[in-house]
């Protein structure tokens, strides 16, 4: 059983590999599919849900694996993912993110996923239950979609693929922008593995490829679920202060092994840095935290657990998650990066519309 459970750590540790080096960050694509228009990381994340989703009709069909039939709070999966979409743009990374981030020596990132596990926590066990309660006992209905529809899973994940093939081709077509190339750094398969740089449709793959993995490892020690970060990180944190063994599970591992595979990417790529964040930083690390934390207790998931393996079950859950914590995520771009931007471009154009009355005045 306890070679089962490290198997966690090893999961997690390729899915942290993965993503600090080929930068995987949903945040980032969020914030990006407001500020800039561009769609590429979300179009990833769809491919990594389709290769997930593909690989579990496989594998259900054959028995290797079990999805649970679940309930869903719809209230709660709604508030809770929009408050979650707003904690990712404050702390600068979803649940994942932050984790791999921290493996970096970014302290933001550490404080960020400190409050993170700690409000999870909290809420899920602690002081704020009765809230989580409060929000999502009267509304929990059946969350699979093919049941509630009658529609077959392999129709859904068909419709998901055709979905995905059409925007990932049409993304392909556009022309490319030459970016120079700087010199190699390292040679041979250190330059593969610590310095190339990979298209996100390519990581998107591999990603799905490793969230498909944690299935099997998963349920080989009776966990029934993939890929979650948000109750192994509470699950940590109680450990850390009870000393509970049973508390480490397949889990908790996998979120040790992010870290762990995000540390060795960032010190073979040469990128592991510690770094002093700035008090605004500091501010929006702590506030991110919590709302990461208390968001994804309420709505049975983060970014990885309702965003990537929730929607790849073809659960209603997962896709009102994302999408609602997308929401959150333009909610708060707007007040992080939009309105300063829009102030600021206010201010130059009345400091350059005074400088031209004055120089007119000089002339007269």
């Amino acid at each position: 059983m306890v070679w089962l459970v490290i198997s966690g750590l090893i999961v997690g540790a390729l899915l942290g590999f993965v993503m600090q080096r080929t930068r995987f960050c949903l945040a980032g694509g969020f914030r990006d599919m407001y500020i800039q228009k561009s769609n590429k990381m979300f179009y990833a994340l769809l491919i990594a849900i389709s290769v997930q989703s593909i690989g579990l009709l496989v594998l259900t069909s054959t028995g290797v694996v079990t999805i649970p039939t679940e309930s869903y709070p719809i209230i709660g999966t709604v508030i809770g993912s929009f408050i979650f979409g707003i904690g990712m743009i404050l702390s600068g990374g979803c649940a994942t993110g932050t984790w791999y981030r921290a493996g970096e020596g970014l302290i933001g990132s550490w404080i960020a996923l400190v409050l993170y596990g700690f409000t999870a926590a909290v809420t899920k066990f602690g002081l704020l239950l009765p809230v989580m309660d409060k929000v999502n006992k009267p509304t929990n209905v059946n969350a699979s979609m093919a049941q509630t529809t009658g529609i077959p899973m392999w129709v859904w994940v068909l419709l998901l693929v055709i979905v995905t093939v059409f925007f990932v081709t049409k993304t392909l077509r556009k022309p490319k922008v030459a970016v120079p190339t700087l010199k190699r750094k390292f040679t041979g398969i250190r330059y593969y593995l610590f310095e190339k740089k990979y298209h996100p449709f390519v990581a998107a793959i591999v990603v799905g490829l490793i969230a498909l993995l944690a299935w099997p490892a998963s349920e080989a020690t009776g966990r029934m679920d993939g890929l979650g970060i948000t109750t192994p990180s509470a699950n940590l944190v109680q450990f850390l202060i009870s000393g509970d063994v049973k508390l480490l599970d397949w889990g908790v591992f996998l979120v040790l092994g992010i870290f762990l595979g995000s540390y060795v990417a960032a010190k073979g790529s040469r990128e592991f840095k510690w770094r002093l964040p700035d008090k605004k930083t500091i501010r929006n690390s702590v506030f991110g935290g919590m709302c990461m934390g208390f968001g994804a207790s309420v709505a049975g998931g983060c970014s990885i657990g309702n965003g990537l393996v929730s929607t790849a079950t073809m659960s209603w859950q997962g896709w009102i998650a994302l999408a609602s914590m997308i929401l959150g995520a333009w909610f708060m771009s707007y007040f992080i990066f939009i309105r300063p931007m829009k102030k600021a471009q206010k201010e130059q154009s009345t400091s350059a519309n005074s400088a031209h009355l004055s120089g007119q005045t000089q002339t007269t």
